[in-house]
């Protein structure tokens, strides 16, 4: 077993029983960049930089300064995150070149906490599009299979954690963003609740929307970087597991749940698990569900096309086509629409906590499909073709709409053998809550420690 595939607080133990030291994590994480560099996870690597860090590292907790539990942990960050002094181009042409004046501010906790930060990983276009097919940077791709997506838009985050060339990466999440790589890489990843984790110094995509979070392949490594990045005292102290007997359990009804079969044999078994623990699982009703999407892709239209609206008049062709596309579009969104959909959305939050207090949490898929290969836009599920783009917010869009916090956890693999992730949507403030469930969930069952073929050795 290489120690990459070693929790960050059992490699944290070892670090403080000089079993092993922080310039040696470094390396293993630099070596496992350059052994799935084809995966094009990152768009920068801060080698040097990483590698002069690691020693000052270990010299201070030789010396007995322990900044806690992230100290020494290689971390990386997505392309739209300042990291002072490098470049922040957000996957993108337009901003090719910008250097980052002062930190966002969650590298800057991230640093104050130990962390390394390792390099930026590759993303979609200005965190608009799920596929991490980017044209000025290169495509990802998925490790499970290289011929298919990593998702997106933190496609290289989730690349990066999954094959562990960072032990954890932060990626954003305005429609799905990190719980679509998470679910398609086979890890962890958590999207916090609106306004949980500070934004700024992230470029944003949908500002009302947007978020920020932890991809990583174990539960509680997103946990001690929750903690970490909302500032709790004692990040490395988790919450006890919960008790399932009595846990009240949402679920779709039938009509919502249209998705292949190696998802809803993962479905099933998350919810038999459930069961079999004593948890209460029933059946949740909302009116108008089948609208998310639309009022997702509105919002998710116009306040990007907000933002860019000047840099498309003056410099169309360097965007991308997909993105510069779905920008133009965004253009032609009348105020009548966008108002119409945050109405909706005001309402589909209102109807998510009525039902928050009847149940504690809502499951359902973080997707109706696996990982689709590179350049597909549709895919079939049951008797009919489904887009990729809209596909990926069908179940992502309750949490996004509602500014509730998910996580999507690695919950089984299809007949291909590609990850199927299972999404857990809570209340407000319920992070802990959800990253405890699935702690919980990954002592009991092994999907989230498999890995690739090409990483067995």
């Amino acid at each position: 077993m290489s120690i990459l595939d070693l929790s960050m607080l059992t490699l944290g133990q070892r670090l403080r029983r000089r079993q092993l030291s922080v310039p040696e994590l470094v390396d293993a994480c630099l070596e496992r960049e350059v052994a799935t560099r084809d995966l094009n996870a990152f768009n920068e690597v801060y080698r040097v930089k990483a590698q002069h860090l690691a020693q000052a590292s270990q010299i201070m907790l030789e010396q007995g300064y322990d900044l806690g539990p992230l100290h020494g942990m290689p971390i990386a960050i997505k392309a739209n995150i300042n990291l002072a002094g490098e470049e922040m181009h957000a996957g993108s042409k337009v901003l090719s070149g910008s250097i980052a004046q002062q930190d966002a501010s969650v590298v800057l906790r991230l640093k104050q906490a130990g962390a390394i930060i390792i390099g930026s990983t590759n993303m979609h276009e200005f965190a608009w599009g799920g596929t991490t097919n980017n044209p000025h940077y290169g495509a990802s791709s998925n490790p499970w299979d290289e011929a298919r997506i990593p998702a997106g838009s933190s496609g290289g985050s989730g690349v990066a954690a999954s094959v562990r060339s960072a032990l954890a990466a932060l990626g954003t999440d305005t429609g799905g963003s990190i719980r679509l790589p998470a679910s398609m890489n086979g890890i962890t990843g958590l999207r916090p609740g609106v306004g949980r984790l500070a934004t700024d110094g992230i470029f944003p995509l949908a500002t009302s929307l947007d978020t920020v979070g932890p991809l990583a392949r174990y539960a509680e490594e997103c946990e001690v970087l929750f903690n970490v990045l909302s500032g709790q005292a004692n990040a490395g102290i988790l919450q006890p597991l919960p008790d399932l007997r009595g846990l009240r359990v949402g679920l779709l009804e039938d009509q919502h749940l249209a998705v292949q079969p190696g998802v809803a044999s993962a479905y099933q078994s998350m919810v038999a698990w459930f069961s079999a623990a004593g948890a209460r699982c029933e059946t949740v009703t909302f009116n108008g569900l089948e609208q998310a999407v639309n009022a997702l892709v509105l919002i998710n239209l116009a306040e990007p096309s907000s933002l860019h609206a000047a840099w498309l008049v003056e410099k169309p062709e360097e965007y991308g086509s997909d993105v510069r596309l779905l920008l133009q579009a965004g253009m032609g969104i009348s105020a009548v629409e966008y108002l119409q959909a945050q109405r909706y959305r005001t309402d589909l939050r209102q109807q998510m906590m009525v039902r928050l207090r009847d149940v504690e949490v809502i499951l359902m898929p973080t997707l109706p499909f696996t990982a689709p290969y590179k350049g597909q836009e549709q895919v079939r599920v049951g008797d009919r073709d489904d887009s990729v783009l809209t596909g990926n917010m069908r179940f992502n869009a309750l949490a996004s709409l509602a500014a509730l916090p998910g996580i999507s956890l690695p919950a089984g693999f299809d007949g291909d053998g590609l990850p199927v992730g299972m999404q857990l949507v809570g209340r407000d403030g319920s992070e802990s809550q959800l990253l405890a469930l699935g702690r919980l969930f990954q002592q009991q069952h092994d999907f989230h420690q498999r890995m690739p073929d090409r990483l067995r050795v």
